[in-house]
């Protein structure tokens, strides 16, 4: 069951925390992966990385990590490769999914992962800037995509987008006025898509994830992050290999007539707990 042999995945942000989780769980469904990211470890000076605490820090957090990946998932057998790529620029995204059909010669899975979430403040203390800077990455660099690789899944008769939301987006952040926005908007998208896609054999699907122990969320504020874990049914944050599993099964075919949710993989985070 599950086995995704013979498909292409294409999965931005692809470099750390979730988007590497589910890029190595396609791979080891059977998968081919292509993983995009705005930074790949060629363009960083390695002197730059060993001399600076922050590059030092970057290494350390896993910041940087597409190429590595990448060869990970040849090692497993797989045809992979690393591309950088701005989810925001749209002639850069249309050259990437062009090389991606010529050298592996479809795209079947589209994950759209890249996301920023380093914007906090109340909503009188939010920076218009950083606003915009969220709506472009979130949830138009989701957009972009998702309209980049429509036409070969349209054709082929058959494909599988999978958006990366969050508990933010159905339940709201306190601070995160910008980020829970993006992610109600990319739930919205994600229906739409689905409503749009079904007479192709294309399900579009999002993820909904909780408090999941990434590096992004480890770097948080320890004291936020309990008060979150204290209202998780379990307790506990989840792992990116979880996320990484509900990735897989919605690309595959046991999924095929699952399109348009919200699955949560949240620990029970939407619940009323005590």
């Amino acid at each position: 069951m599950f086995s995704l042999a013979g498909k292409v995945a294409l999965i931005t942000g692809g470099s750390r925390g979730l988007g590497r989780a589910d890029a190595l769980a396609l791979a080891r469904a059977g998968a081919d992966i292509v993983i995009t990211d705005i930074l790949l470890e060629s363009d960083v000076d390695e002197k730059a990385l060993k001399s600076s605490v922050v590059g030092q820090a970057l290494r350390k957090e896993g910041i940087v990590y597409a190429e590595q990946t990448a060869a990970e998932i040849r090692q497993l057998g797989r045809r992979a490769a690393a591309y950088k790529m701005d989810v925001t620029d749209r002639e850069q995204i249309a050259r990437v999914v062009t090389k991606v059909i010529k050298e592996f010669g479809h795209i079947d899975i589209l994950v759209n992962n890249a996301a920023m979430l380093d914007h906090v403040a109340t909503i009188e203390n939010q920076d218009e800037a950083l606003w915009e800077r969220d709506l472009r990455i979130n949830l138009t660099g989701a957009y972009y995509c998702a309209k980049a690789v429509w036409p070969y899944m349209k054709e082929q008769r058959w494909g599988r987008i999978v958006n990366m939301a969050s508990v933010a987006g159905t339940m709201g952040g306190f601070g995160q006025a910008s980020y829970s926005s993006t992610k109600a908007g990319v739930i919205g998208l994600t229906k739409s898509l689905a409503l749009e896609g079904a007479r192709y054999q294309i399900t579009s699907n999002a993820i909904v994830p909780g408090i999941i122990g990434t590096e992004a969320w480890k770097k948080g504020d320890p004291k936020m992050n309990e008060r979150m874990i204290a209202r998780t049914a379990f307790r506990q944050p989840g792992e990116p290999a979880d996320v990484a599993h509900a990735v897989v099964f919605l690309a595959s075919e046991e999924a095929k007539y699952i399109t348009g949710i919200e699955l949560y993989v949240s620990g029970g985070i939407e619940l009323f707990t005590f």
